[in-house]
């Protein structure tokens, strides 16, 4: 009798459904005192944020790494961090920190999100308009632009008052105590428009992920498949980002650990695991920080001082093979 290779996979994905329920129930309930009212709508739109940036940020990491066909990338690289930093710097240096905190959220989201996502487009557009062109060569380019962007914020900030330079620097974390209800509403419908677009190309993805010579043997549109996929991580990135800031090398950790745990390259179940695992961590972390450490220190350093051990891991085992 031949043995069941969804087996494992289904055992897998069980075990972290459980976890991620338990961590969601931990964090609406542990420590409640007073009024329930308020504290299941105050932790539940927090609890919303959190796993909708798990969504969005485990959901990009495995879309980009496929296209790409490299498993210790992320989209950050492509340059959106370093964008989103710069356009905090710029409205710090032409406004100030004063005339920034009375700007209208739902403005700042827009311009974030916006300027994120015609960024990207434009360096699709360059990929993917007249001759072919390598999609390394994107991903070179996303890198480029990012150091460049990094470079001109740091010149403006070496000309801030160190006081305007304090409060600007909070921005450059990302935040999971500051989730605006009109912001996460709107973040929530782009990430499900853009969920719901992907879950029908999930057989695609396992062909895109064979490479693109196999993928154009198979009879996909390599193409219009990648730049669809392209455009899905641009979107993510941008909701995520805009909503509570950067967060670098989260993605790559949840991602590295799905395809540990699961065994399996199909995305109809490597995509489940990478968000539960994703809910879990920030979920979770996010509770042991309150409960524990009393928010002593921000939940974002902490996964990204993970990540980063997580992608010099990645980087020394693929130059050791």
């Amino acid at each position: 009798m031949l043995p069941d290779r969804n087996a494992r996979p289904r055992a897998v994905l069980l075990l972290l459904g459980a976890l991620a329920v338990g961590a969601c129930v931990a964090f609406m309930t542990l420590g409640a005192k007073g009024n329930w009212d308020f504290v299941l709508k105050f932790r539940g739109l927090k609890l919303a944020g959190l796993v909708l940036v798990a969504w969005a940020i485990a959901l990009s990491t495995v879309l980009f790494q496929t296209v790409t066909n490299n498993r210790i990338l992320t989209p950050a690289l492509m340059g959106f961090d370093a964008l989103y930093i710069l356009i905090q710097t710029m409205l710090v240096t032409l406004l100030g920190t004063a005339a920034v905190a009375m700007l209208d959220h739902n403005s700042v989201f827009a311009l974030n999100a916006i300027a994120m996502a015609l960024f990207s487009g434009l360096l699709f557009r360059w990929l993917f308009a007249g001759e072919e062109r390598s999609l390394h060569l994107l991903v070179l380019a996303g890198i480029i632009f990012g150091v460049f962007f990094k470079s001109l914020a740091s010149l403006m900030q070496r000309l801030l008052d160190p006081n305007e330079f304090m409060v600007l620097q909070d921005s450059f974390f990302a935040s999971f105590n500051r989730i605006d209800a009109t912001l996460l509403g709107v973040s929530t419908a782009i990430v499900a428009v853009v969920s719901a677009v992907v879950i029908p190309m999930l057989p695609r993805l396992d062909v895109l992920a064979l490479g693109r010579p196999m993928a154009i043997s198979l009879g996909v549109n390599y193409r219009r498949e990648v730049s669809l996929v392209l455009i899905a991580v641009a979107l993510l990135v941008s909701a995520s980002t805009a909503l509570v800031g950067p967060v670098t090398f989260f993605g790559l950790l949840v991602a590295s650990l799905a395809h540990a745990l699961i065994g399996n390259a199909r995305h109809a179940v490597l995509i489940p695991a990478a968000v539960l695992l994703s809910i879990i961590f920030l979920v979770g972390g996010q509770t042991i920080l309150e409960r524990v450490f009393g928010f002593d220190t921000a939940l974002s350093v902490i996964i990204e001082f993970v990540g980063g051990i997580a992608f010099i891991i990645l980087i020394v085992r693929k130059a050791i093979r």
